[in-house]
């Protein structure tokens, strides 16, 4: 969560830990089929340590004071996004739940793109898709807070990790989690921040056999990095097909 943001929160989860496998449980039990998985990206520059076909990619990035400041800067002029409904471009939420970065980071990747085409029917994802669609962002952070059922999802995996939990479950971790995707719409290549005013397009569609680890998406995770000056405390996952 970033830390320049200050909000009140009627909930609080405890932080996911930035572990594929722990992402994989969650998403099984939300309801994603086993042809998708989460992959470390163990580079940028070497294209044997990429997973592919990547259909999404998050990055998990520390909220420097650098970075901050860029994103104030660049988003400031960005207007509260009001989409819904079956023409749009993309699924994006506004993050309402605290310390929840990594369940929004993973909801923007499976409710978007080549994943959305994938979700079972019956299962906790479709439901979300299902009910969340008509309603404005407001109406569907309150969805999204009030389930239940991924309440209980997330619950099960969250104190998997290696990683010490806080004390207080109201204490801010300073790690975020950026979600990049294409539109299951029109194909252009979107960033989707829960802590923004809505989901930004960065850009035209990937060329013709590009996936997110084409050239396309790796322009953009580079340029999202040097919001922090090029800071190397950044790691990248991407939601691949198996």
């Amino acid at each position: 969560m970033a830390k320049s943001e200050e909000r009140r929160y009627e909930k609080h989860f405890i932080p996911l830990e930035s572990d594929p496998e722990i992402f994989n449980q969650l998403i099984y039990h939300l309801g994603a089929p086993r042809s998708l998985a989460f992959r470390d990206v163990l580079s940028l520059d070497e294209p044997d340590l990429m997973p592919h076909p990547a259909i999404a990619l998050i990055l998990i990035l520390p909220t420097t004071e650098s970075y901050e400041a860029t994103k104030a800067i660049e988003y400031a002029a960005q207007e509260e996004y009001q989409g819904k409904g079956e023409d749009e471009d993309v699924m994006w939420f506004k993050q309402t739940i605290q310390n929840a970065c990594g369940l929004y980071g993973i909801l923007h990747a499976l409710c978007n793109g080549e994943a959305r085409s994938r979700i079972k029917p019956g299962t906790p994802l479709a439901r979300i898709v299902e009910t969340c669609t008509p309603l404005a962002p407001h109406e569907r952070s309150l969805e999204l807070e009030n389930s239940d059922e991924v309440e209980e999802a997330y619950n099960k995996v969250a104190l998997l990790g290696s990683t010490q939990p806080p004390e207080d479950p109201e204490d801010e971790i300073y790690y975020h989690y950026l979600c990049f995707v294409r539109s299951h719409v029109n194909g252009r290549l979107y960033e989707l921040d829960g802590d923004c005013k809505g989901p930004i397009d960065r850009g035209s569609a990937p060329a013709a056999g590009d996936d997110m680890l084409g050239v396309s998406g790796l322009d953009i995770i580079r340029a999202c990095l040097n919001r922090d000056r090029g800071n190397p405390n950044f790691s990248l996952m991407a939601l691949v097909l198996q």
